[in-house]
């Protein structure tokens, strides 16, 4: 016995039937005068069951093996009205699993779903009573029942030449089925239009319900069978879990119901890197968990990878078997590859929109670091000379030395500030960087710190690095370094701070900040970070993903503080970094 190839019509057609029984059984009962409350709990229970398989229906989920938990609840339901509602007249009630079989199963499953409670019935009423009137009241229902899951079969198998699928459910004619538009003749034109509007897209959500949509339109023929498919976009976080974008017909459950792939289906297409069709999903380690699943008798994963970059997969459900046959994998591996073209762009974009808005962040931030260090250097420092002079100037006429030594002390205090001055200057641009590279861009910060502020600083960098470096690359690794630096000197009461550019295993680059100065609690400052003035942290962390980089910050009270940042070379290594290599 095959089941019914469209299961959400199989599941409408056998509510319908179960509440036409259930209204006939309750007229029959109510007729035979013997209702009572053992009786009214025995319909309830019933109509609960039926109550339930509707709203199941109504949601399009199915319970676990569907058609068989169906046809087995609806003989159970007719073995307890008969003998539990204390009238023989209810072999009636053997409707309910005969047609249910004959919907689900065709001719054999009409006639199983009908012959077996009768038997049990028969078999029962047997051990209970001898009387031939008892035998004789259920004859009449048997061949009546017998009769009607043969003819529940038979019309469901032949339920797409009785024009199913036509609006007025009459007939179609030879010529209106032979001009009738098949998915096949119009798949290519559909496709083009729904994937052009879906590469047409720069919004990042907007690509993954596009996708799903754009899957459902193009596999949809004339009976619109692809709308009772499950579907789901899961992306990939930093995390390496797939969790889902967006899905059509999931509960609210699945939709944070996150997939490891590490086992299943999901995890053998991620592998392979190839489209995966199974049957029966409800068996796989992974998806049993989506109860969307569970109703679906056929599943099919799509993996969206380029190179060794893992972005997501598409995920497909059916209750039908064969609903993914060759034509139909075949549209969805298009949808699939274009899905990728249209996430990447996407991808892409919302990346440079929040490269844009970091750039103008760390711009202001940079603005506002100018304006406090002027604040306090610079300005300062200018209010003291002018103070000193007026002072200087009153002494000149009762102690010329005095007045002298002042001016001494005034002229210090003007070439600090002017070194001061040049320092800052530096950093805003420096102009080695553009005309000798990275490591003299480093090493004219290292004089300058030793020049401004008497603090050493050792760099020790390898200059094939910076050769494999873009120009834009090597003025944020300078920045990054700068910034770190600055930071040390500020905080870390150290007396040398190194500074290390060095290659690591993979086509990856390491730069290292470390000092010998009073260290700090790192979890301590991460908490209070928000409430305090300075942005240090927030503007080096920005700029290391602005080099698809990895930052770690380690520090210990009285030991230290080291700084390293991890900088991929490729697109490879940083892949590699942004999976935690």
């Amino acid at each position: 016995m095959q089941a019914m190839e469209n299961g959400n019509l199989a599941d409408r057609l056998a509510a319908a039937g179960r509440w036409t029984v259930l209204v006939i059984l309750a007229l029959v009962f109510a007729a035979s005068n013997n209702f009572d409350s053992i009786s009214a709990i025995v319909f309830v229970v019933v109509l609960v069951w039926a109550v339930a398989l509707t709203v199941l229906n109504i949601m399009s989920q199915r319970l676990p093996g569907h058609p068989w938990s169906v046809i087995v609840g609806d003989g159970l339901a007719a073995l307890i009205l008969f003998f539990l509602a204390g009238s023989n007249t209810l072999g009636w009630a053997a409707l309910l699993s005969a047609l249910s079989g004959g919907i689900y199963f065709g001719l054999l499953g009409g006639l199983a779903g009908a012959v077996i409670p009768l038997i049990l019935m028969a078999v029962g009423l047997a051990s209970l009573t001898s009387s031939a009137v008892a035998f004789s009241a259920l004859t009449l229902p048997a061949v009546f029942v017998l009769l009607a899951g043969a003819g529940a079969g038979y019309g469901v198998r032949h339920l797409p030449r009785a024009g199913r699928g036509q609006p007025n459910g009459r007939r179609e004619s030879q010529p209106e089925r032979r001009s009738r538009p098949t998915a096949a003749a119009n798949s290519p034109r559909t496709l083009y239009s729904v994937l052009a509007s879906m590469n047409s897209t720069l919004n990042y959500e907007r690509v993954l319900d596009l996708a799903l949509d754009v899957s459902i339109t193009a596999l949809n023929d004339t009976e619109q069978t692809a709308g009772f498919m499950v579907s789901a976009f899961y992306l990939l976080d930093e995390d390496d879990v797939l969790k889902v974008g967006t899905a059509r017909r999931y509960t609210p459950g699945d939709l944070k119901n996150a997939l490891p792939g590490l086992e299943g289906m999901v995890a053998r297409a991620i592998k392979t890197n190839a489209p995966t069709l199974i049957q029966k999903p409800v068996e796989d380690p992974e998806l049993r968990r989506i109860v969307a699943m569970h109703n679906c008798a056929a599943a099919y994963c799509y993996p969206l990878r380029t190179g060794q970059q893992l972005h997501g997969v598409l995920l497909y459900g059916h209750p039908t078997p064969g609903f993914f046959n060759d034509n139909r994998r075949e549209v969805l591996e298009m949808v699939g590859r274009q899905a990728l073209v249209a996430l990447q762009n996407a991808a892409l974009y919302r990346e440079l929109q929040q490269d844009r808005k970091r750039m103008a962040e760390i711009s202001e931030e940079a603005n506002k670091k100018l304006a406090r260090d002027l604040h306090d250097g610079p300005t300062q420092s200018v209010a003291a000379i002018a103070m000193r002079v007026n002072f200087a100037r009153r002494m000149i006429d009762r102690d010329i030395k005095a007045a002298a030594d002042e001016l001494y002390k005034i002229e210090d205090l003007a070439r600090r500030t002017t070194k001061e001055i040049r320092h800052m200057l530096f950093t805003l641009r420096p102009l080695v960087l553009e005309s000798s590279g990275l490591v003299a861009a480093l090493e004219s910060m290292a004089e300058k710190m030793k020049e401004t502020y008497s603090q050493n600083v050792l760099i020790e960098a390898d200059q094939r690095i910076v050769e494999e470096l873009e120009m834009g690359k090597q003025g944020v690794i300078f920045y990054i370094a700068e910034e770190a630096v600055n930071n040390a000197r500020k905080h870390a009461e150290a007396e040398h701070i190194w500074v290390r550019l060095k290659p690591v295993e993979g086509n990856i680059a390491l730069l290292e900040v470390q000092d010998d100065g009073v260290g700090f609690n790192v979890g301590a400052v991460d908490t209070n970070y928000e409430k305090r003035g300075s942005l240090g942290m927030v503007n080096l962390r920005e700029r290391t993903e602005m080099l698809n980089g990895r930052l770690k910050l380690e520090s210990k009270e009285g030991a230290g503080t080291r700084m390293r940042v991890w900088v991929p070379l490729n697109e490879d290594a940083a892949v590699k970094l942004r999976h935690g290599g």
